[in-house]
């Protein structure tokens, strides 16, 4: 079989797990925690904590690495150039999301932890509404340049070899 299309399939596939299991975390996390504290339930609000933490750690962290590897190797066998204004672009976004995600995972690790500690939802400190905040807007750059990343995945508008 084709390497080529091997690694391309691994790169498709962790791109959509990728871009689905980071949208459905982000919708998971921000109407089941809003769920949780309206109706003051602080073990829903622990259980979907709990369940985020979880889902970055089984799905995303591993997504991010085949990403990364996949996309090294199809960059190789297809002979295009690191330096070319769409690998440069391409990586720089790679990057910039991985700014944002990792400040990210540490929130939620934080959230998790202050969520596991409180007696009740009355008794989150601040910080949580603080550091839920933060998550929210990291995640508005870090999914549109996510987007940006498929279409140009797909588009190839900048590509030069």
């Amino acid at each position: 079989m084709d390497p080529y299309l091997i690694w391309k399939t691994v790169h498709v596939l962790s791109a959509t797990v990728l871009l689905g299991t980071g949208t459905g975390i982000a919708f998971f996390c921000w109407f089941g925690s809003r769920d949780a504290i309206r109706r003051g339930d602080i073990g829903a609000l622990r259980v979907v904590l709990q369940f985020t933490v979880k889902a970055d750690a089984v799905f995303t962290a591993p997504a991010v690495v085949l990403q990364l590897l996949s996309g090294a190797f199809l960059l190789n066998l297809s002979g295009w150039s690191w330096w070319s204004p769409w690998s440069l672009t391409v990586l720089g976004l790679f990057a910039f999301v991985g700014a944002c995600w990792l400040p990210v995972v540490w929130i939620q690790v934080r959230l998790k932890r202050l969520a596991e500690t409180a007696p009740s939802i009355a008794g989150l400190p601040p910080e949580f509404a603080n550091l839920f905040r933060v998550w929210f807007l990291l995640g508005i750059p870090a999914f549109a340049s996510v987007v940006t990343i498929v279409f140009l995945m797909v588009a190839k508008p900048l590509a030069v070899a």
